[in-house]
């Protein structure tokens, strides 16, 4: 697969719900479908395939290499932060490790 800077913004967006939605170590049905609403399968499943071969570490140095690359968010991450809130609830309730991770990815992308 391409690095992040080559990626699109659907790929971006999923490695990212990706990531939260996997902070919990378990990414459900719910969380799955909700994703599957803001990218295509082919686009999931590439990016998941990516995301099971990376570390911790390697996710957020991707999640920060991809955004800074195109800036697709600019200064607002309102949209991005939105759907990771919806995400954060898609399977009835949000998990701690689940909205940890929001508030650490609001911290790093918005520094």
């Amino acid at each position: 697969m391409d690095k992040p800077k080559n990626w699109s913004k659907n790929e971006l967006v999923a490695y990212i719900l990706l990531y939260v939605a996997n902070a919990d170590l378990n990414v459900s049905d719910e969380e799955k479908e909700f994703i599957l609403t803001k990218v295509d399968k082919k686009t999931f499943a590439t990016i998941h395939e990516e995301f099971d071969g990376n570390s911790d570490y390697q996710c957020i140095q991707n999640i920060i290499e991809g955004v800074k690359a195109h800036d697709y968010f600019g200064d607002d991450y309102a949209e991005l932060f939105a759907d990771i809130k919806l995400l954060l609830y898609a399977d009835g309730e949000a998990d701690r490790m689940e909205e940890s991770t929001l508030m650490f990815l609001r911290k790093i992308l918005k520094e």
